[in-house]
């Protein structure tokens, strides 16, 4: 499905499955591709952010499972004190994935040591990256960015062409 996601700052991106089919003026865009879907954001589109030590934290970090808020609290825990094992160590992972492309990250650097954070890396569609600068969004490359309203805060993230994050 066609969809153009159109910033209220700046050019429009067209993403066809898991690619930018065009980028350009909305006006152009909605003209040149008229059964497309419109998804419209406050603010501007950005090729997403790059977490340099995404990795290491969703490793060394547990974050806390809702139902463990009244004991543990909701912010992540540095080098917990407590035993962590692959099952508490994945979910905690999965958590942390969803924190990051809160914040618009489509990419993290550097290889997992733990099979279960790399896991959860490799299902939520995260590009591990060895550069921290993403390319451009161009027609060709990958539906991977995010949306930022005026004051920087992430109103959406897109990883392979689909919504993986909509602020409510």
């Amino acid at each position: 499905m066609l969809t153009i996601h159109a910033p209220a700052v700046g050019d429009a991106v067209v993403v066809e499955g898991s690619v930018v089919a065009a980028v350009g003026p909305y006006e152009s865009l909605a003209a040149a591709y008229p059964a497309a879907r419109v998804r419209r954001w406050p603010g501007r589109l950005s090729p997403g952010l790059v977490a340099p030590d995404g990795v290491e934290l969703l490793e060394r970090a547990y974050h806390p499972d809702p139902r463990e808020a009244d004991t543990l609290g909701t912010d992540p825990i540095l080098s917990p004190s407590f035993p962590v094992d692959d099952v508490r160590r994945g979910g905690s992972a999965r958590r942390g994935v969803q924190r990051m492309l809160a914040r618009g990250v489509v990419a993290v650097m550097g290889e997992s040591r733990s099979r279960v954070v790399g896991e959860a890396v490799r299902r939520s569609g995260l590009l591990v990256v060895s550069d921290p600068d993403l390319p451009p969004l161009a027609a060709g490359g990958p539906a991977r960015f995010a949306v930022f309203d005026e004051g920087g805060v992430c109103v959406a993230t897109v990883v392979d062409g689909r919504l993986v994050y909509r602020a409510r």
